[in-house]
């Protein structure tokens, strides 16, 4: 069995590389004008400072989605970000309150999916509708790379084209409800 120590460092710097891959790739939409995206922040209380420079707190709420932003033409996007090295993603990756956000947004009329790395092989794209219903889709709450293929984005050392295409997709999710 894996020493769970170093498996949570390694999920973390997993996720970490993500996001910075991510990043690289919203800098690269606003730089170009195609759209504004932004990292939502995590709400942190810090309860006190020690001498060595460690922080200690907690989170003040749940997690919202990882990413908010807007497209040239005023669309909205929300997203949340999800890194798995095991072959399939499951649903329960994303908690309730980041659901409940995506939910409101895709029905506000935001296009909302969320964006998977598959070991740093391969991304996605799943339309909220398609991550919500996976159950009815797949027949389980997971899926596996065969399944989450057809969401593939491109993708460049450093660099995810996650918004290739987007208004595609969100014209032939937009009125599917997932339930």
């Amino acid at each position: 069995m894996a020493n769970m120590s170093i498996v949570g460092k390694r999920n973390k710097a997993n996720g970490a590389l993500f996001e910075a891959w991510i990043s690289a790739s919203c800098d690269h939409y606003s730089e170009t004008g195609i759209a504004f995206m932004e990292k939502t922040p995590e709400p942190f209380h810090i309860t006190s400072r020690g001498k060595d420079g460690v922080v200690s707190g907690y989170y003040e709420k749940s997690a919202q989605p990882d990413y908010k932003g807007i497209l040239k033409g005023g669309k909205g996007v929300m997203f949340e970000a999800k890194h798995t090295d095991c072959g399939m993603i499951k649903q329960g990756a994303v908690t309730e309150t980041q659901s409940r956000n995506l939910d409101m947004y895709h029905e506000l009329g935001a296009i909302c999916f969320v964006l998977v790395s598959m070991g740093f092989e391969s991304f996605h794209r799943v339309p909220w509708p398609v991550w919500k219903g996976m159950k009815e889709i797949f027949g389980h709450k997971h899926m596996t790379l065969d399944e989450i293929g057809p969401y593939r984005v491109k993708s460049y050392i450093g660099m995810i084209d996650f918004l290739d295409g987007i208004e595609a997709m969100d014209e032939k999710w937009k009125h599917v409800d997932g339930d």
